[in-house]
This record gives C-alpha cells, structure tokens and sequence, in this order.
C-alpha cells in the first residue's frame, strides 16, 4: 500500500518539526507553525465525523488551544506532531458526543473505498458493490471506522496508527486485520441478503 505524503514525514520533516516544537515549548509564539501546518488537517478530520460546520470549527478551536496549553507535556516519539493533535481531537469529539453538541456521522470519500474492497478481497466492480461496503461500514463501531478511515483513506502507518490510538504499533496491526475480517465477513453476509 502506498504512503500519502500528507500524513507521512521524512526524518529531515520530522527533525524540522521538532525544532518548532521546542520553540513553541519556550515561547507561544513559535506555536504558529505547527497550527499552519496542522489546522485544516484535524479540521477535515473532525469534520468528517460530524455534520455541522460551526460545531466542527469550534471543536478545531478546543483542539488547538489545548494543544498550546499543553504543548510543555508533549514529548516526541519518531511520529509526525499530528499523532498527538489527532488525540487531544479523538478526546474532544467524544467529548462532544458525550455532551450531545455534536451528532456522529461517517462521511466517506468514495475514491478510497476500492483500496478498502482490495484489502477484504472483493472484487472493484460495480455500484453494488460500493454500496454493501457503504453499509456494512456503517455498521462497525466509531473506533473500527476511525481505522478503516487512517489505515485506508488516509494511509498512515501502523506506527502512527498505534500512537493516536494510544496503543502499540503490532495491536495496531491485530485490529486492523480484525477489522478486515469482520468486514468480509459482513460482506458476505450483506451481498447474500441482496
């Protein structure tokens, strides 16, 4: 599976990432940056879990600003910044859940979703097809659904896959085939039904 260089850094990216970093940890101002390069990223991705633009934008806010408060606690692990703005964004939209400011949704890119037909090794094909993949990915839980979504549209390692969920790099790679499995089993059930 190919990398997205969206999400993915070179050590130079990661080493120059760093440097802002420490600045921000000495001085707020050097937190400008990281908030350039990162904002539209957790924006699209809380977004995409939500279907209120407002809500998704305030919720970007909580991010950042909690980001800023907390960047003296941030410690560096070979990822990109990101694993750890996906997070504290991961702990707000529950939150908002919780809270019921916010209605969880799915919105999913359908140019990716043959990546996600390749990996459960059923044929491209059609319309149909697309569509039971549709509806058997709205059947997995939030948190199956959030790795189909690194894992297939956004084509992160397992790596950092493991360090936004807070888990190791091989569980991250035990779920995700788990997640595969249900997915051709639910397949397959769903297309027998039609």
């Amino acid at each position: 599976m190919s990398t997205n260089p969206i999400y993915h850094h070179t050590e130079d990216k990661l080493l120059k990432e760093l440097k802002w970093i420490k600045y921000a940890q000495k001085d707020p101002r050097g937190f400008e940056p990281l908030y350039s390069k990162y904002y539209e990223q957790i924006l699209r991705y809380i977004y995409q879990r939500i279907d209120d633009k407002d809500t998704a934008y305030d919720i970007t806010s909580q991010v950042f600003l909690k980001a800023l408060n907390n960047i003296h606690k941030y410690e560096y692990r070979g990822v990109p910044f990101a694993s750890w703005l996906y997070r504290i964004a991961k702990s707000e939209l529950y939150q908002s859940f919780r809270d019921k400011k916010a209605r969880r949704t799915v919105n999913v890119d359908t140019t990716h979703l043959a990546n996600v037909m390749e990996e459960i090794e059923e044929p491209v094909g059609g319309e149909i097809e697309r569509k039971i993949l549709l509806q058997l990915i709205g059947q997995l839980k939030e948190d199956e659904v959030q790795m189909v979504e690194m894992r297939f549209f956004e084509k992160r390692s397992f790596k950092e896959i493991g360090e936004i969920l807070e888990i190791t790099e091989n569980n991250a790679k035990v779920k995700s085939h788990r997640i595969v499995q249900k997915m051709k089993k639910l397949f397959n059930q769903i297309g027998n039904e039609k």
